[in-house]
């Protein structure tokens, strides 16, 4: 087990390798990387992604106080007075395609969300059977992006979540999407060597990514999203490894700065493209960081062929 995070932080992340019998009751987000029951496990969303080693891995976002638990038609959710986590886990045979299921699973969101306290999107992850499959318009990832700006409807641009979009090799028929919730909105924060994603041309396809780089909390944590070898808004060092992940660390650097500076990095965790990871380099991700401990690595497929690393870093 390794904790990071103040234990005076509103969020702290660990990961456990020991699959409880229950959740403790002041986790409000749990999700498991292997394959096997830790589904049974009430309140944790199994992924269908692996860690790079194939050890099992469950990743524990805690709060200071305990949550209760709840469902709400497609809905299941943990909260607390201050944040809400939810998580949608769709059928993708029931629909015409991912577009169509990515629209239902946003709609369900929004829906939701505008009954809750705690209404203000922060951070959403998006788990996706073959994000890159699919040719020109019809990938998988840009139909992906179509369904979930339909489903945010007239959601404005400066109340975007940060947020991280992966895929599965491996065949699950799931559309997965979990998220983060505050009683208070965060603070959109966006990266100066990046083009803000909602900007992009569409050379990357009809709807934009719909995301913030990073959102700051009005508790003073800095969540970045998905992070890749991207400047302005182009891919950089195809098919280099290294070289993107320095170019990684330097958009999260940069990210950081911009989000004012404070914090110190605790949930980083790094989804490598197959499992091709590079001897050492989850070290040079940790120290390139400045991070206290190891990043949780986990084999994923990434939103652009080109790439072979993203990067998610939470700053507390």
């Amino acid at each position: 087990m390794r904790a990071v995070g103040s234990e005076a932080a509103s969020l702290r992340v660990e990961v456990m390798s020991a699959r409880p019998e229950r959740l403790p009751e002041d986790v409000i987000l749990a999700l498991a990387y292997e394959a096997g029951d830790a589904a049974a496990i009430p309140g944790v969303l199994q992924t269908g992604l692996s860690t790079l080693d194939g050890a099992a891995a469950l990743e524990l976002w805690r709060t200071p106080g305990p949550v209760t638990g709840g469902v709400d038609g497609p809905v299941r959710f943990r909260a607390n007075p201050e944040f809400l986590c939810g998580a949608i886990d769709l059928d993708e045979s029931g629909f015409r395609g991912i577009a169509d299921a990515a629209e239902s699973a946003y709609r369900r969101i929004r829906e939701f969300q505008d009954r809750q306290a705690q209404r203000h999107l922060l951070r959403v992850w998006n788990f996706i059977d073959s994000i890159n499959e699919g040719n020109g318009d019809l990938e998988r990832y840009r139909q992906f992006c179509i369904g979930r700006a339909r489903g945010l409807g007239d959601l404005a641009s400066e109340r975007l979540p940060a947020a991280t979009a992966v895929g599965r090799a491996s065949g699950t028929g799931r559309v997965q999407v979990c998220w983060l919730a505050g009683r208070a909105p965060g603070r959109p924060i966006e990266n100066p060597r990046q083009v803000r994603a909602y900007h992009y041309p569409m050379l990357y396809g009809p709807s934009p990514p719909a995301f913030a780089r990073g959102m700051r909390l009005e508790t003073g944590e800095l969540m970045g999203s998905g992070t890749s070898s991207i400047v302005g808004h182009e891919s950089r060092h195809a098919g280099d490894l290294q070289a993107q992940v320095d170019e990684t660390i330097a958009n999260l650097r940069e990210l950081h700065r911009a989000g004012g500076g404070s914090g110190e990095p605790a949930g980083l965790k790094v989804y490598l493209r197959g499992r091709n990871g590079a001897p050492g380099l989850a070290e040079k991700i940790r120290s390139g960081l400045s991070a206290s401990g190891p990043p949780l690595v986990i084999a994923a497929d990434i939103c652009r062929r080109e790439l072979l690393v993203e990067i998610e870093c939470l700053w507390i």
